[in-house]
């Protein structure tokens, strides 16, 4: 598992990390304390591994990352972790548009493309 709470190149974040089918990376982002976990077979285990670190399991979302796509393409919205219906989020994917925003802003601000 790989802690991102730092700028990293995309190039640099994503080299020797073994892609899953479909060539994506699983994810999981803490919005409070922004910052990215990436780097294991299942969101799960990243979650619990953030939990350990002190994050709040309302912060955690997990997501996926599509190293060789650009633009939005390359995050998607998806892990049974982000099922809360107590926080009103009832599917796979991030509902609230603002908590989207949110993700979206930490990746650019710590994985860049330049």
């Amino acid at each position: 598992m790989l802690l991102i709470d730092q700028k990293i190149h995309k190039a640099d974040c994503f080299r020797g990390i073994e892609m899953l089918e479909g060539e994506f990376v699983k994810g999981v982002i803490d919005i409070e304390k922004k910052i990215i976990a990436i780097d294991a077979g299942m969101h799960v285990d990243l979650e619990q591994w953030l939990l350990e670190q002190g994050s709040k399991q309302q912060d955690l979302w997990g997501i996926n990352f599509y190293p060789k796509q650009a633009g939005d393409e390359w995050v998607e919205f998806d892990s049974m972790i982000n099922i809360r219906p107590g926080q009103g989020n009832r599917s796979r994917g991030v509902e609230d548009v603002s908590i989207q925003q949110k993700i979206r802003e930490i990746i650019a601000r710590l994985i860049t493309h330049a």
